[in-house]
């Protein structure tokens, strides 16, 4: 199995699999011995002994059919978070099913009365991979105890320490690697907790932001806080912030729950901006395609999105174009929206197109597949806009209504900006026209009704969908005019040659695409997305469904039911988390990857002396995974001192991901570096620290619910075993070694504001 100066020193522990049969039985003895536990392996034969002597009794005494044998939860074995149950026997997790309360897992779901002892007895759908949620639980090379590396980082030496002895060397620093033969500093993390002051943080935080814009001089803010300097990353550059960011969370597939305590931990308890999730490697062109699509005007800004993904109502549709996605795969996902789906295609209800360069499990069940060139959606997509306008199968009733009056008294509960007035600028289209630009109002909208301008207002107003011409001197087109104009600027051949995909076929689907009214929908997700034109693939596949209007429609595209969040900061909740933070840190600065962030906007630009940056900024974008590493190689904008990594991992997961691997191995870049995982990864193994988290089927949690599920849900996550983790102490409380607790502990030892009593 592994080296004896190798992976770990619990490794010796772990015994060899059988020879000749390897049955769950072995399987899970061995996951248990990686606990270095006799309690817990002679637990899993009893109970795989009882499941077998149950399998071959007759069904009154099969005891997974009993309510006390079931624990319900909620799965993560994708991102999908499928609600479960899980089965139990003499502590032992032995069978995962669906849970059949829930309306993602059963069609129909049972009712929420009903008795336990009834559902004990009725098993909803789970996938292949929830199921085998068993051998992720009880997977041999589970790490259980502390680790602390004892060779170079990558060397996968380690050596089991203490949880306290982990926990005060990274608060505290030192020459924490210096018996093998690493002579260097690390700094502790209350090194770079600088800025404790929640008054003082919140004074600079306002002021940095003023320098940052030019509205404050450097000069002026030295003055004013020169007895605080030395709690910056740079005094001269004081909206990079306080050293406090360089304590940096590069977080993987958190989820809710976890990532809201991960956030106030880490922003509001340390007072660092440095908070990543790994969406940009995920499918973030589609969150942000949705949430641009969804934005409404408050004012002269621009207001929250609301909504960030959308799926069509597979249940009642009659027409669905899948683009880099499908029904039993690559989506959000197959439990849900397989039964509905594959109902359809039997019973002759639903058509579906697969816009796929693979030959798809969904596609080999559609109607027709069209293996587009990888990346060229939206190629395809304009040459069946070009189409539907020619032959005028959009819904121009829905499109030219401009606000959501006029929707409503169109019988629509959505609206676009179709008949919104665009400027034109010498490089092309530029902002939407303002009723004050043309002196007839303030910040509203203005579209053009039987050749006159009119304000958009609170009233119904109806536009005109094509207009080109000026208006008091300003040029301006209707977004409509725009749309078109793109997509015609090319004939349908050429369209069809960019994306390899022929005319007639191109022809058809937009054909049938028109043929359902409002029974139809266009959906993505990360295969139109995950490139770098993918944003306006995104945009592309919703301009379809606002074409025909089928959003918010039976059979259309949906939000879903949504759910109740977990923070309670939505309007009426009793009790808003993210207020009751007392000592709050203001966090300030700029993050380490510059997202949300112009480079115009910082003291960097002077410096640097304008264009071009030393790398790129993200004024837009947010969780930027695959910047992170680099940027910390490149000290830009400033090094980082400490890198914690959690259910991610980078080196195998990005692109590329040799140099990112370098850089962790550079104790120059990095010094210190500390990872929660259930395992060894590729990313972990160079770490100087890991700690063993709790797996999805110990731990607590929120996930949020997929927008295929109509139904108002929330999920609640909880442990349905005994953690396989050693147990610690944490402000004077046992708890299983986790994410959590390893926050708690820092927390406990730094007086971080808002944790503890």
């Amino acid at each position: 199995m592994a080296k004896k100066d190798g992976f770990c020193e619990i490794a010796e522990k772990i015994e060899k699999l059988p020879e000749k049969e390897v049955t769950r039985r072995a399987l899970l003895k061995t996951g248990a011995l990686l606990g270095g536990s006799a309690l817990i392996m002679s637990k899993v034969e009893r109970a795989f002994g009882m499941l077998a002597e149950a399998e071959a009794a007759t069904g009154g005494s099969y005891p997974l059919a009993k309510a006390e044998n079931v624990i319900y939860s909620v799965c993560l074995q994708c991102h999908t978070a499928c609600p479960i149950k899980v089965k139990i026997l003499d502590g032992v997790a032995v069978k995962i099913d669906g849970n059949p309360y829930s309306a993602q897992n059963m069609i129909p779901n049972l009712k929420q009365k009903t008795s336990p002892w009834v559902a004990a007895k009725i098993d909803a759908k789970v996938c292949p991979k929830g199921q085998a949620g068993i051998q992720s639980l009880y997977d041999p090379y589970r790490v259980v105890k502390v680790l602390k590396r004892k060779g170079p980082r990558g060397s996968n030496k380690w050596e089991v320490i203490s949880f306290d002895q982990a926990i005060d060397e990274i608060v505290n620093g030192g020459y924490l690697f210096k018996h093998i033969g690493e002579n260097r500093y690390v700094p502790g993390l209350k090194d770079i907790y600088a800025l404790r002051d929640p008054k003082l943080s919140k004074a600079m935080a306002k002021d940095a932001k003023a320098v940052a814009k030019g509205k404050m001089s450097v000069s002026e803010f030295k003055r004013k806080y020169r007895s605080h300097l030395d709690v910056l990353i740079d005094p001269d550059h004081p909206d990079l912030g306080p050293k406090n960011n360089q304590l940096v969370l590069q977080f993987g597939r958190i989820e809710h729950g976890r990532k809201e305590l991960a956030k106030r931990w880490l922003g509001g308890g340390f007072g660092s901006v440095n908070f990543y999730e790994h969406t940009t490697i995920c499918e973030q062109s589609h969150h942000i395609a949705y949430k641009e699509a969804t934005r409404q005007p408050e004012g002269a800004k621009w207001g929250k999105p609301k909504s960030e993904h959308m799926k069509p109502d597979a249940l009642n549709a009659e027409f669905i174009i899948y683009f880099g996605t499908g029904f039993v795969e690559a989506n959000f996902g197959p439990p849900n929206m397989a039964e509905k789906v594959t109902e359809g295609l039997q019973t002759g209800r639903l058509k579906v197109c697969v816009v796929d360069p693979r030959m798809s499990k969904s596609a080999a069940k559609a109607w027709k597949w069209l293996p587009v060139k990888p990346g060229t959606d939206a190629a395809l997509i304009m040459g069946m806009i070009r189409w539907i306008i020619e032959n005028k199968r959009y819904d121009a009733n829905f499109l030219r209504a401009a606000n959501k009056a006029a929707a409503k008294l169109a019988g629509e509960s959505s609206w676009t900006n179709a008949a919104h007035l665009v400027k034109i600028e010498p490089d092309g289209p530029g902002a939407l026209l303002r009723a004050k630009d043309i002196g007839m109002g303030g910040n509203e909208f203005v579209v053009v009704k039987d050749g006159r301008p009119v304000v958009v207002g609170k009233g119904p107003v109806f536009g005109d969908l094509e207009f080109s011409g000026t208006i008091k001197g300003i040029k301006v087109k209707t977004a409509f005019t725009l749309l078109k104009e793109e997509a015609f600027s090319r004939s349908l051949s050429e369209w069809s040659e960019i994306c390899g995909i022929p005319e007639n076929d191109i022809i058809d689907v937009a054909r049938e695409f028109t043929s359902h009214g409002k029974k139809a929908s266009a959906d993505m997700y990360r295969g139109p997305v995950q490139h770098t034109n993918g944003y306006y693939n995104g945009q592309a596949v919703i301009a379809l469904n606002m074409l025909i209007g089928s959003i918010d429609h039976k059979g259309g595209l949906s939000k879903g039911g949504g759910h109740w969040h977990e923070d309670g900061s939505k309007l009426g909740k009793p009790f808003n988390l993210k207020k009751m933070h007392p000592g709050k840190l203001s966090a300030f600065g700029h993050k380490l990857t510059r997202e949300k962030s112009r480079y115009e906007e910082s003291t960097l630009f002077k410096r640097d002396g304008g264009y071009p940056a030393k790398r790129p900024w993200y004024p837009f974008s947010g969780n930027v995974y695959q910047e992170i590493i680099p940027s910390a190689a490149d000290g830009y904008p400033y090094p980082i001192k400490a890198l914690w990594i959690h259910k991610g991992t980078p080196g195998l997961s990005i692109p590329g991901a040799n140099p990112q691997l370098e850089a962790l191995a550079d104790t120059n870049i990095i010094p210190l570096i500390i990872a929660t995982d259930i395992v060894i990864g590729e990313t972990t193994m160079y770490a100087d620290y890991v700690f063993p988290d709790t797996a999805v089927w110990e731990r607590w949690g929120t996930p949020h619910t997929s927008p295929d599920v109509p139904q108002v849900s929330s999920k609640f996550r909880q442990p349905t075993i005994t953690p396989l983790t050693e147990v610690v102490e944490v402000f004077g409380e046992k708890q299983h070694c986790s994410m959590e607790a390893v926050m708690l502990a820092i927390a406990e030892r730094l007086k971080l504001p808002g944790f503890g009593k």
